[in-house]
């Protein structure tokens, strides 16, 4: 299932999460983003319980944008421990993903 991550429940979600956890920066109106999404929810499903996948509207929430440096979307960014330890900037393949996915929970 896929997360709704906002400034407000970063911290629980991500920072204080006991899985890793991977955040799409992402805006509404972004073409890239919107091609992106399907693929980020396929993931969401298959690694449900595993690693938390979740979106972060960067339009209403400019203090993790800033915070994270986030300059052109999509970005995801891998957390493990609550800190940020991959980075993947733009639309990439589903497969690229994953295997960051794995590289990040092995």
């Amino acid at each position: 299932m896929e997360l709704k991550i906002t400034d407000n429940n970063f911290e629980t979600e991500v920072k204080k999460s006991n899985i890793p956890v991977l955040v799409d920066f992402y805006a509404d109106w972004c073409g890239p983003c919107k091609m992106m999404a399907p693929l980020v929810a396929q993931l969401a499903e298959a690694y449900d319980g595993k690693c938390k996948i979740g979106k972060c509207n960067v339009d209403e929430n400019q203090e993790l944008a800033r915070e994270f440096r986030v300059m052109s979307i999509p970005t995801f960014i891998f957390f493990k421990d609550g800190k940020a330890v991959e980075t993947l900037i733009g639309a990439v393949s589903k497969n690229e993903l994953e295997v960051k996915i794995k590289q990040v929970l092995a």
